[in-house]
């Protein structure tokens, strides 16, 4: 009998496996019957708080530079290095959920980060003395450093805010379905889809009304509706605690991937079986509810599989935690190994596609905003791509996918990789079109009249076609391909792709300012866009995502899918 749990243990399973006790405090969550309003709740909150997030987000270039007088260059790397902060984070809050708080927990904490971050930047808009004076005549008076203090102070709290909500609101929505019941399962599916476009559906009111107030009556007035938007989905949030299906942390699932490499390795020198069946399989009775299947051997990383040999000594020895695992402990861990060059291609699409934050809005600010007598801030050239989005949904649902799935067989259509590196592929015409659309702009100013910003909308479109197909593709993918007991650190690596691709963009910009500047030029990137080639730099970001594309689609042919053994 267990010391701690009372539980009988079968003589060859290893005490780093959770006891019955233990599985089934972890399944009682499943008890408490299935509630519509609990996902709904969720959906709305991530709406709201989309809407509060890109009201800061999608504008913050415009804001550096209006009204704290920053140049181009450090104005992109700024909001590359915040928007890298903010999705490294989640890392940080998937590891609290699944160690230590559990998902609505971490959720709760963060929120209270967030709604402190917003209400700080918000009352840097409103107080004259924690912004520098407007301009005056030529003469732009730089921000003191006590002003860059307060706001990047708010800015990095919205980090850790959203970063903990990142990492938690998705697996938690994902864990009010039961997979065991099928009605409960297939409405998951539905769940991520209605999650990614609760998430854009907020991008994009914040990029019409959200950016429209700030660049026309107030920037206090845009930052206090983000804050309002917030606190009122914190409140439905904290209201509908009872309705959610909570699971309790379950202990580090990184534990479990150093234990296959340190028994890998001491027993790196002992010989593998032929008969894969003879590796420790596990007890079917002490299976967790993290780990409801087995996870089927392959063949690949076979040095692994010597964590799984049973040897004599090992049935003699009580603890033998860092000496034997299961084939689904490693098996958990070559599926790691081989999501890691898939998720490595994701930083560099994801750095492609974060031209929307920056590089796009600076180009559409040189352009003519008049579009008859509206003006049409560049920001909400993101809101536009909302609304394509929405277009692409129903025409790959209703034409794509019924095309691909007479000539694939499959029902879905394509599959999750496929759908990934058709998105990988689009990125590069759609910045082809930039570059296309600056050139054409330059001979415009040089010919004494300006480009409409009408005309940004092609390379909008087809990014928008591009995420339609590699967005929800990338949400499933690191969700179903994951192992079960990984699925909220492995949700949590889009965000951090996302993340270190911000960092990718803020070294190119600014190698790519101190190359083109080196001899004494105007470089590509000057504060005014009319003496730089902006158009250059789209080019480069073409060829980047060429490559990127061709590496993507040699692992992706490669690419072993998770398969379970169904008990």
């Amino acid at each position: 009998m267990d010391a701690e749990t009372g539980d009988a243990r079968s003589p060859l399973l290893p005490h780093h496996l959770p006891s019955q006790t233990q599985v089934s405090s972890a399944n009682q969550h499943y008890n408490k019957p299935f509630s519509w309003k609990a996902p709904a709740i969720i959906l709305a909150f991530e709406f709201l708080e989309s809407i509060a997030y890109s009201g800061i987000a999608l504008n913050l270039v415009v804001y550096l530079g209006t009204v704290l007088h920053g140049t181009t260059a450090s104005n992109a790397a700024t909001v590359d290095a915040w928007n890298g902060a903010t999705f490294l984070t989640p890392v940080l809050g998937a590891f609290l959920a699944d160690t230590y708080w559990g998902k609505y927990k971490t959720a709760a904490i963060s929120i209270i980060f967030y709604v402190v971050g917003l209400l700080i930047i918000t009352a840097s808009a409103v107080i004259p003395s924690l912004r520098p004076a407007t301009c005056e005549g030529g003469s732009c008076p730089p921000a003191t450093g006590f002003q860059y203090f307060v706001l990047f102070g708010s800015l990095y709290l919205i980090s850790i805010g959203t970063g903990g909500v990142k990492s938690a609101l998705l697996p938690l929505g994902a864990d009010q379905y039961n997979d065991a019941n099928l009605e409960e399962s297939k409405n998951k599916q539905l769940f991520f889809s209605w999650f990614f476009m609760a998430v854009n559906l907020g991008v994009f009111i914040s990029g019409t009304v959200l950016v429209w107030i700030q660049q026309n009556v107030a920037w206090s007035l845009g930052f206090g509706i983000s804050s309002i938007c917030l606190v009122i989905a914190a409140v439905a949030f904290l209201v509908g605690t009872p309705l959610y299906r909570v699971q309790l942390p379950n202990g580090s699932p990184l534990k479990s991937i150093v234990m296959v490499f340190v028994a890998s390795f001491k027993k790196r020198r002992v010989v593998l079986p032929v008969d894969s069946t003879l590796l420790f399989q596990g007890d079917d009775a002490e299976s967790s509810s993290i780990v409801p299947n087995k996870l089927e051997h392959t063949d690949e990383f076979r040095c692994l599989d010597k964590a799984s040999v049973v040897e004599d000594q090992e049935m003699k020895d009580r603890d033998r935690t860092w000496l034997l695992c299961t084939v689904t402990q490693v098996e958990e861990v070559k599926i790691l190994i081989r999501m890691l060059p898939i998720w490595f291609t994701c930083v560099f699409y994801s750095a492609a596609m974060s031209q929307t934050a920056t590089t796009f809005v600076q180009q559409g600010n040189a352009m003519n905003t008049k579009i008859g007598s509206f003006s049409v801030p560049a920001a909400s050239m993101n809101s536009a791509e909302v609304i394509f989005m929405l277009i692409w949904v129903v025409f790959q649902d209703s034409i794509v996918i019924p095309i691909a799935r007479r000539y694939t067989g499959n029902p879905m259509g394509l599959t999750l990789l496929q759908r990934m590196g058709v998105g990988r592929l689009l990125a590069i015409p759609s910045l082809a079109a930039a570059a296309l659309v600056e050139t054409w702009r330059l001979r415009s100013v040089r010919a004494g009249h300006n480009l409409s910003i009408g005309w940004q909308l092609p390379q909008f479109v087809i990014l928008a076609c591009s995420d339609v197909f590699c967005g929800i593709a990338q949400l499933e993918f690191f969700y179903a391909e994951a192992p079960a007991s990984m699925r909220s650190l492995c949700s949590a690596f889009q965000f951090l792709a996302m993340s270190l691709a911000y960092y990718v963009n803020t070294l190119v910009v600014s190698l790519v300012a101190a190359v083109t500047t080196a001899w004494g030029g105007q470089g590509w990137l000057p504060a005014d866009l009319n003496d730089g080639h902006l158009d250059y730099y789209f080019w480069l970001w073409t060829g980047i995502s060429v490559v990127n594309y061709v590496v993507y689609t040699a692992f992706a042919r490669r690419y072993t899918v998770k398969k379970v053994v169904l008990q």
